[in-house]
Parts: structure tokens; sequence; C-alpha cells
């Protein structure tokens, strides 16, 4: 009866206007449609987009995938009568050829993977309307605005208003899907986890705060991407490529760094980090981009591959793209592509300064992103190897990737981007030779295996490290992994074939056997500011010019201080033994570095490299002995009280004991944790002497529900990473 009352009024009302068209009366007398005002949905839209964490006061949509608007206007909206068109717009100059700008007009049904607005329901004068975007469209913030008309009169524009638009990988027709929740958890929605450093018998697990959902982190994305030098030369142009993932990835991993552009973070692999921030202070990458936001765009000092790395992690979570930080140890870092890295050694068992630029890093540290590879030949998508840290240019500016993790397993190098330097990060061999009157003589060890080792990422739901090495390469020295050496080998030393260093050392007789095995060990676990106690282990076995007989072996040692990237420093010990073996004879014997010959000689990272090279009197031959150390910092141990709930404080205890000899001065704390903390919380110690302990409390009140954690770095001018975390759950506040 409602409606047949209201259409008896509208009759009556016209009998007041005499006008007539070919619509007839009604027509003549409906008032203009305007917009009065529009409702967002942004709580209802983003929780379906799996957007809510980054708030709910802004609309934050992921491509592909529907979501409602609602409108109001100064009278009932009549379908056939008034007409609705949307546009859409994003970039400096938007234009529907190139992907930009999207006009579409309201219809009963969506049509199709494209822009649309359609499946609509009225309610008095207000119109609930579902949107929605193709999976390729352009990620971005976009402008939405309508046009209204009835019949072929003139249109009426009015704002709708604005929404961020990301990939979406829960989408099966986006070119990152990821057919997994379990996965999209840890890779999108995860907004922690670990960066694994050290080196490969010692590998330390480094809690670290990614806060992709923190509310100012996407606008500082795009602001990454406005100041690429891909938009900077032609706005137009990038912003039509950005609903590509490949190149959305390859534009970040050039914006992070900043050697050549206004970057995220600049690069210190020096000692002297006093103009900034050393990259072992960093707790997690928010700090990190507020910074460089709110700096005018400056880099942010300092940073080195974890770093790079991280922040890379935050930015593309952000955008929608599952992502995960890897870490490689021993990497090896081979500049002219001829996939060996030359080490050398003077016969005081000092390793000399590198001149070239080929390297073995402890670790390195890069991404991986998860997108399907149109560009390539089938077989190629999945993750995929990005990497931030400024090593060497591709296409002109520093970036690496993507490069499909199957192809650098596959050896298939040829394929983009930058496949051939990564492939020589996993898988190149070592050759270390004895260098004496200025040339190098002889080789000690030619080592097929040594690079390319642990590697690691964070474990899907848990706190654990996971080796993905097999994901990069066949097992060592299997056929599988000879036959894919080769392969790589053919394609990358082809044009320089004949003269290949390479190819001449596979007949050297540097693989000629020994008569005796060395190694050395830690006699017990090496903690920073004590003596560090190691074993000589040596076994006399059959050779060919010493089938049987005793030989004497002159052993010199030396350590120095190992830097990230693989240089060393000074010799900071000495020691000269001699021994005697007997054929199948083996000795043990200790050996002791003290604390006071390293305690000013090591860098922030507290890393050592032991070397020994063993020479056989009567023939002159020599044999080399390495062990790297990693020393041990002091443990913190964090505790809280209760149960974690939003807006109730939560206790929180931090215990630290000073275990070495000697005191720690200048001690600062940082804590740090997405949907626990809002940004940072400083605390100054002071000084902590040797011996004693520390005890901190205090409150803390969570932000957010959910999975967390609170991550707690201690640092000193004698330590600078004494770090640790806690996992909190945090749960809705109980009504009081």
């Amino acid at each position: 009866m409602a409606k047949v009352f209201a259409s008896l009024e509208l009759i009556l009302d016209t009998t007041k206007c005499p006008t007539k068209n070919k619509e007839g009366v009604v027509m003549a007398s409906m008032a203009a449609l305007e917009l009065r005002s529009v409702d967002l949905q942004s709580p209802r839209n983003n929780k379906e987009h799996h957007t809510q964490e980054m708030g709910l006061k802004r609309l934050i949509v992921r491509r592909g995938q529907s979501f409602v608007l609602q409108l109001h206007f100064n009278r009932s909206f009549h379908f056939g009568k008034d007409y609705l068109t949307f546009v859409a717009e994003t970039g400096p100059a938007p234009m529907e050829l190139l992907g930009t700008r999207a006009t579409f007009s309201l219809t009963q049904a969506r049509k199709g993977n494209v822009w649309s607005a359609s499946d609509f329901t009225t309610d008095t004068n207000s119109l609930l309307v579902s949107f929605f975007t193709p999976a390729s469209a352009v990620i971005g913030p976009y402008t939405l605005k309508i046009e209204i008309s009835q019949g072929q009169g003139h249109s009426v524009a009015h704002p709708v208003g604005t929404f961020i638009l990301l990939f979406n990988p829960w989408n099966a027709e986006d070119e990152v899907y990821l057919p997994s929740e379990i996965l999209l958890q840890e890779y999108i929605m995860m907004d922690y986890g670990f960066v694994y450093k050290g080196h490969e018998r010692f590998i330390t697990a480094w809690p670290w705060n990614y806060g992709q959902f923190e509310e100012d982190i996407i606008d500082i994305c795009f602001e990454i991407l406005d100041k690429s030098l891909y938009f900077l030369e032609n706005p137009s142009k990038d912003y039509s490529q950005r609903n590509d993932p490949v190149y959305v990835c390859r534009v970040v991993s050039a914006m992070i760094n900043s050697n050549d552009d206004s970057g995220v973070l600049q690069g210190n692999w020096g000692e002297d980090y006093s103009r900034g921030v050393s990259p072992l202070e960093w707790n997690g990458s928010v700090a990190i981009l507020r910074q460089w936001s709110a700096r005018g765009k400056q880099p942010v000092k300092f940073g080195q591959c974890w770093v790079f790395a991280a922040v890379m992690c935050t930015v593309m979570r952000c955008l929608g793209v599952p992502t995960r930080v890897v870490s490689n140890f021993r990497s090896a870092h081979n500049m002219d592509g001829n996939l060996t890295i030359d080490t050398y050694f003077d016969q005081n068992a000092e390793m000399l300064p590198i001149q070239k630029r080929d390297k073995i890093w402890n670790f390195h540290v890069w991404n991986e992103c998860w997108m399907i590879r149109k560009d390539l030949p089938p077989g190629y998508n999945g993750w995929q190897v990005l990497d931030p840290t400024p090593q060497q240019t591709s296409n002109g500016l520093f970036c690496c990737g993507p490069a499909s993790v199957k192809a650098v397993r596959e050896g298939e190098v040829h394929l983009p981007y930058d496949t051939p330097f990564v492939y020589a990060e996993v898988n190149a061999d070592e050759v270390i030779w004895l260098f004496r009157n200025g040339q190098a003589q002889e080789i000690l060890v030619h080592n097929t295996s040594s690079i390319g080792k642990e590697i690691s990422t964070k474990m899907v739901g848990s706190d654990q490290r996971q080796n993905i090495t097999g994901s990069y390469k066949y097992p060592e020295g299997s056929p599988e992994e000879r036959s894919v050496f080769m392969k790589a080998s053919r394609k990358m030393l082809s044009p320089r074939r004949a003269s290949s260093p390479f190819l001449d050392l596979l007949g050297s007789r540097g693989s000629q056997d020994q008569p005796a095995q060395l190694q050395l060990h830690l006699a017990k676990t090496p903690e920073w500011g004590h003596d560090l106690m190691l074993k000589l282990h040596a076994r006399r076995v059959p050779d060919r010019v010493h089938p049987r007989g005793p030989i004497r072996l002159v052993v010199r040692f030396s350590a120095q201080a190992l830097l990230h990237q693989g240089d060393t420093r000074e010799p900071l010990w000495r020691q000269t033994v001699h021994l005697d073996l007997d054929f199948g004879e083996e000795i043990q014997w200790p050996l002791l570095l003290p604390y006071e010959n390293y305690r000013n000689k090591l860098t922030d990272e507290k890393l050592i490299r032991v070397s020994g090279i063993a020479k056989v009197e009567d023939t002159g031959r020599s044999m080399l002995v390495l062990k790297d150390i990693s020393l041990e910092p002091p443990h913190l141990s964090i505790e809280v009280s209760k149960r974690a709930e939003v807006g109730k404080g939560l206790r929180v205890h931090i215990t630290l004991t000073n275990t070495l000899t000697v005191a720690l001065s200048n001690c600062m704390m940082v804590l740090e944790g997405s949907g626990l903390i809002d940004g940072q919380i400083y605390n100054n110690i002071g000084t902590l002497v040797a011996g004693h302990t520390i005890q901190i409390q205090l409150d803390l009140y969570p932000i957010k529900t959910g999975p967390r954690q609170l991550q707690v770095l201690i640092s000193s001018n004698e330590i600078k990473e004494i770090k640790g975390y806690k996992d909190i759950f945090v749960a809705a506040s109980r009504a009081s």
C-alpha cells in the first residue's frame, strides 16, 4: 500500500506543474537528483579486504574484489530515469588509455573483470552500490566522483570520496595470488618477524618490527613510488605500470637504497656511524620510514643488507605482495661473473686485503616476493628474489630482481632479472690462494660447496628458522647440482670461454690430496669479554708422497677481526705450533686467544677469523685450516605479568646480567612493537658494571588485538646489539 500512496501523492503533485514531456507528467515534476552525502562503509569494507589493521577511518581495498558504498540523495533514486556515471582516477594526468582513469555507469549486474558499479539496492533516499575493480587495476590512491543526469540532459558532477587500491593476493585473478590462508597470514598479515644473521655455524635470529599496518605507512609507501626516478622522468607512464607487480618490485628495490635517488636508506659498510644510526641499532622499519618521510625524503643513515631487506618487506607486504626475508650464509659477491671468488693468504696465515670487488659476505639478506611471471616461460611463477642492497646496477639503476628462485635452481641464468648475479651468490666456487713473493703461487683450497649455505627464512606460523637451501639448488655434489652448474657456467662464461681462469682452475693441482686433516674446534662457547679456547685437531692420513711415514708440520696461526662484507683487519693474535704426526696418529692441540688481544680490535659485529697454515717440512706443501667465530653478547630476559588486553596496563619485566669482565657504558634501551607501542620507547640505563644485573619494569598499553611481538634492544659503547623479544597475544578489552 505504501508504494501506491507514494505514487498517488506524486501524481497529485504534478497537477501543480502543467509542463509535460515524452516521459510523462511524473518526469516533469521530479526534482533533479542531488548527492547529499556518502558513507564509504570503511569498517565493513576494510575488514572484508583484510586491511582493517591499517585503520577504519579510510577506505582501503584490494583489486579484483567488490566493496560497497552508500549514497544519500535529496530524493529517491529511479533506475532508468536517473543516470549515474562514476569516474575513478589515479595519478597526475589520468587517462583511460593508460589505465589510470575509469568511467563506468551504474548497471543492474556486473559484467566481467572490469570497473563496474552494480548490484544496487535502494532505501528511501539512499542507494547501496557494489563497486568492483579489475584484478589488473593500477594500485594507488584514487579519487571517485559521480556524474548525475536525467535522460539526455545536463549532468552534474559530485565528489564521492577517495580510496586506496592495493594488490590482492586473496584473488585468483591477481598476479600476486597466493592460494593458502596460512601463508597469507604469514607473508601479508604478520607485522613482525626475524632476520637471520651471524655465520653458517652460529645463526642468530634478530627480531624485527615490520609494522606495515601502522596508519601512516601506506602513505609513505606511495611516497616512495612517487620519488622514484621512473616517476620523475615520466609520471603518467610510471603510474600506468603500477598494475604490474614485477615493475613495482623493481621500483621499490631501487628506492630502498639511495645510490641513484632520494631513496629510503643510505648504506654504510665502514665503521664510523657518528653521522647517523648504526645498522645494528635499528629494531624495525617504522622508525626508518617515518624519518625518511618527515625529513624531506632525505636518505636515513645508515643501513646494511638486513635493514634494506627488512624495510622492503614492510613496503611490499603493505602494498599487498606476499614477501619474506631470506638470509644466505657465505654469500658470494661475484662482480665479474666468472663464478669463482678468489681469497689470498700469506705464509703467516694472514688473510690479505682484497683488491678486486669479488668477496664472500658472512651472510647476505634479500627478499622473496610471490607473483606470477607472465614475462617468463611457463614454470617460473612463485617466489622471486628481490635485493634492495646496492651491489650492482640493473638496467642502469642499483636494484636486483625479480629473479625466479626456480630459474636459479635450474641454472636458467638467461632469464630476467639479474639471475646470473643471484645464481653466483649461492653457487660460486671459492678458491683460496697462498700468496708469496708478490704473486699467488699455490692453491690451498678449491671449494665447490662452501658458498650458499643454510639459506634461511622464518618458518610459517612459528618463531623457528626454516632452511630453504633446497629451493635454490640441488644437494651439493649431486649429479643434478653439477649438471646445473656446468649449464650455468657455459651460459655465463661463453664470451670469454677460451681464456677463462675458472676453466684453467678445473685442471689445477689444488685438488691433490694432503698428508693430514686439520680442523679447528671451539673448546667452549665463545663469549665477548672472555678468553677464547680452541683446539687444533690434526690427523695423519696417507697421501701419494707420504703413504705411511711420519711427517712434521709447522702451523702458523693468525686471528683477525672479520667484517660483514668478508674483509679483515690487521692480525690481533699470532701463534706457531710444531707437530710431529705418525701414520694414523691424532693430536689435539689447545690454543688460547686472550680477551685482551681482541678487546678493542673488533667491529660492532664481534666476528673473528682464526686461520692456520700448516707447512709440510720436507715437501714445502701447505694446508689451510679456518674457523670463523661469532662472539655471544649477554642475553636479555623479558617477562610479562598477566593477560594482555587492549587499553589495559601490561607490566613488562626486563632483566639483563652483564656476564662480561668489563662494564657496559652508556647503555640505551629501545622498545618497539606494532600494536603494543605507538612508535618507540627510549630509556637511558647508564652503566652496567661487570657481573651486575639490572631489572627494569614498565607498563605498556596495547593498542591492537591479536598476536604481537615486543622487541627490546640494549646498546652500549662496548656492544651495539643486545636484543630480545617476547611474543604477546593481546585480547579484546573485557567490559568492566
